[in-house]
């Protein structure tokens, strides 16, 4: 007989496990034993959770999403001028919740995914969409028309530090990076 009330504790912890072993073995060639295994339980009982390990990975990954989403809008809130909300979105992807080793990995993975997968393009192609929504509408008031192409511009920035993260030798310093996006943003303002 199911424990009653496990469901959300097993499924959150498989979610955990399924980063943390794609951000130990960097590929999705991760098997869901392994991820079972570090989530403490059997292999059954993930597929009877997830179905599939891609499932288990989207699944991971708009965890993750949310994580983020939350982040940002917090950070937004506390923003009171054009720049600083800019700033905030920019802050919010390099936070320690969302700039560390495994979810890192996980995005790296996660782009791969959306080459093929309907469903991961979709989750993508929000993230994406949303994440340009808020660096335009913060950016709308001073730069007008231009808001746009420096919205892209600093989402193409945040993407890239991603890629560099999981594909460097070197860990990427999340303040350095940071820094480096809201140096192109200060530019940005000024007309430069």
């Amino acid at each position: 007989m199911p424990k009653i009330g496990m469901e959300p504790i097993r499924r959150a912890s498989l979610i955990k496990a399924t980063i943390a072993e794609i951000g130990h073995v960097g590929t999705l060639e991760v098997t869901v034993s392994r991820i079972a295994k570090r989530a403490g339980m059997s292999s059954a009982l993930a597929h009877h959770y997830f179905g599939s390990k891609e499932a288990m990975f989207l699944a991971a990954m708009r965890h993750v999403m949310t994580v983020y989403g939350a982040e940002v809008r917090g950070a937004l809130a506390a923003a009171d001028t054009p720049e600083a909300r800019a700033k905030a979105v920019i802050r919010a992807s390099f936070t320690g919740a969302n700039f560390r080793r495994e979810v890192v990995a996980a995005w790296l993975n996660f782009y791969v995914l959306a080459q093929g997968r309907p469903e991961a393009r979709r989750l993508l192609s929000i993230y994406q969409r949303r994440m340009v929504s808020n660096l335009t509408h913060a950016l709308r008031p001073p730069l007008g028309d231009r808001a746009v192409d420096v919205a892209h511009s600093i989402a193409a920035m945040i993407d890239g530090a991603y890629l560099h993260a999981a594909l460097g030798d070197e860990e990427q310093d999340a303040r350095r990076v940071k820094a480096r996006i809201e140096d192109y943003l200060t530019l940005a303002l000024k007309g430069i």
